[in-house]
């Protein structure tokens, strides 16, 4: 267990990885490099991504089943909140296809082997926990309004949210508290698996170069918040479909973005004896 790590790198140390401020066209060029990507073999990515959409329907399916149709659009929503993780895989995609090495889909699975898989799983496990609690958040909302007693129908929800007064409420409220969790993962986790992949830092330095990147970009930042959170939307929306290729194109563009926000590590010359 000597290799296990996660607040620190692997020698003890905490890091601070220097920040660029980057603009717009940035942001254009990382979708546009991580469009490049996806077309390189999309077959297999879309093969890949496929569990997203399949997920989303299977979801959906027992959100209706189960009498917690209000949950169906935390749960679409929700994807923004797992997506910096989900999308892990293809981080490595584009990392080995930067270094010229074979990007079959299957070396996604890659990742398992990276020496920063503890301080992985750990961000990824706060992920995870946000949006559990953005689920339990958002429940609690509505039975503040309409009671524990769930919708009779689909069309009754409706009905229910968009002519009345707590239907509006419902959706206010619950866009705003939405929109503070998606802020609090985007200034976390930004280019924080990305960085652990090409170096392995710890949790917490990863964590705190994803804010600082994100305070020394504020508006770019926010811009590349709202990109994702419309892709991912339009993607969800024809039965979940479009995330097979809305997924792997912002799974690498965040490695772009990753490299064009976060300076190269620094290789110190080995000192020749005296």
């Amino acid at each position: 267990m000597a290799g296990f790590h996660v607040m620190t790198d692997a020698h003890g140390m905490h890091t601070q990885p220097t920040v660029r401020r980057i603009s717009t066209s940035d942001l254009w060029d990382a979708l546009k490099l991580g469009a490049e990507d996806f077309w390189a073999k999309p077959s297999h990515y879309v093969f890949l991504c496929l569990v997203y959409p399949i997920v989303g329907l299977i979801l959906t399916r027992w959100t209706s089943g189960s009498n917690a149709i209000q949950l169906v659009y935390p749960l679409m929503s929700g994807f923004a909140l797992i997506g910096p993780f989900a999308a892990i895989g293809l981080y490595e995609i584009s990392r080995r296809r930067e270094l010229g090495m074979n990007t079959d889909w299957r070396h996604a699975l890659d990742v398992r082997h990276s020496p920063a898989l503890p301080s992985i799983a750990v961000i990824g496990i706060l992920l995870f926990a946000l949006f559990l609690l953005w689920l339990f958040t958002a429940q609690s909302l509505y039975t503040s309004l309409f009671g524990a007693e769930p919708p009779a129908s689909v069309g009754a929800f409706v009905r229910d949210v968009l002519t009345t007064g707590k239907g509006w409420t419902l959706i206010l409220v619950g866009n705003a508290v939405g929109f503070v969790f998606a802020v609090v993962v985007l200034a976390t986790t930004v280019v924080a698996f990305p960085l652990l992949l090409d170096r392995d830092v710890g949790a917490v330095s990863a964590i705190e170069t994803s804010a600082r990147a994100v305070m020394a970009n504020p508006v770019t930042m926010a811009l590349w918040g709202l990109t994702v959170a419309v892709l991912l939307v339009v993607g969800s929306i024809p039965l979940f479909a479009g995330l097979a290729v809305v997924m792997p194109i912002l799974g690498h563009a965040t490695w772009h973005l990753y490299r064009k926000v976060v300076e190269p590590e620094q290789v110190r010359p080995a000192r020749r004896p005296m």
